[in-house]
């Protein structure tokens, strides 16, 4: 038996479960988890997980459901159940790239790391002992579309799923974004809205906060304002200088990443309006 997941989003209407139900019944399918959420506007989100024989083709399920849902409106694809490709965007710091390679080598994080791109070859020694191929693209002497064009020309033969940054401290161009469009997912050091850009434990102290986070989300054409995976925050206090609150949430930083790849990779989270569903 070979596992699937089904995501399906589109406006609310009577006997939609029920439909997808009758459709996997009558492939002999094995419903092994369903869940759905119907937003104050209407808005009908579902993922099933579902399991059928090694012969089941998914696109033969899609068809089927789109001829029985008389809604156009309604949007369902399919996705193994299966570890998604990866390329990560990493600068100078460390603890958010080892944190990933480190779940990689011992199997935790759901994802195929397929190469590493940098603009410093700071890291490679690390990345290297993983037997993980590291690819350095200046950015020195180059215009930002050059140099990303750059970074797309080595990203391209990967052909990944998403691209993760990892602390790459470099502000991408809508034309780099508009490339991976919903599938670029960076971690920020600050509970955002709070403290955008550059800085953010610096402002934080500055302004006295009590406590700090970290937020993750999905890259958009705006600064730090993509849908919102994951946060999570940690106390601080009057104690504490701007160097205390930056090492105290690289920590912070770490889990969030995490758990926001794992809701990703598990194709739990739907994008609707900059705001995310997660299922």
């Amino acid at each position: 038996m070979t596992k699937h997941i089904l995501l399906m989003e589109g406006p609310d209407a009577k006997g939609l479960i029920y439909q997808v139900v009758k459709v996997l019944f009558k492939n002999e399918c094995n419903i092994i988890r369903q869940d759905e959420y119907v937003s104050p506007s209407g808005q009908f989100f579902m993922r099933t997980e579902f399991e059928g024989s090694d012969e089941l083709n998914p696109e033969n399920i899609l068809q089927e459901l789109r001829s029985v849902v008389s809604n156009k409106e309604i949007k369902f694809r399919t996705n193994p159940k299966k570890k998604k490709d990866i390329v990560i965007l990493c600068t100078k710091e460390h603890h958010c790239l080892s944190d990933l390679i480190t779940r990689y080598h011992f199997q935790e994080l759901e994802a195929n790391v397929l190469a590493v791109i940098s603009n410093y070859d700071i890291l490679e020694p690390y990345v290297s002992k993983f037997g993980i191929p590291f690819h350095t693209v200046s950015h020195v002497g180059l215009s930002r579309e050059a140099h990303e064009n750059a970074i797309i020309d080595v990203i391209k033969p990967y052909k990944p799923e998403y691209l993760v940054l990892a602390k790459y401290m470099r502000i991408l161009t809508p034309g780099f974004v508009n490339q991976f469009h919903e599938r670029i997912i960076n971690i920020h050091h600050s509970f955002l809205p709070a403290f955008i850009g550059a800085n953010p434990y610096k402002q934080a102290y500055e302004r006295g906060v009590k406590i700090i986070g970290a937020t993750a989300h999905f890259v958009n054409n705006d600064l730090d304002d993509g849908p919102i995976i994951a946060q999570d925050i940690k106390k601080v206090s009057h104690r504490f200088t701007a160097k205390d609150m930056s090492r105290e949430g690289k920590d912070v930083e770490k889990t969030v990443l995490t758990k926001a790849l794992k809701l990703v990779f598990n194709d739990r989270v739907f994008i609707h309006d900059n705001r995310t569903i997660i299922l």
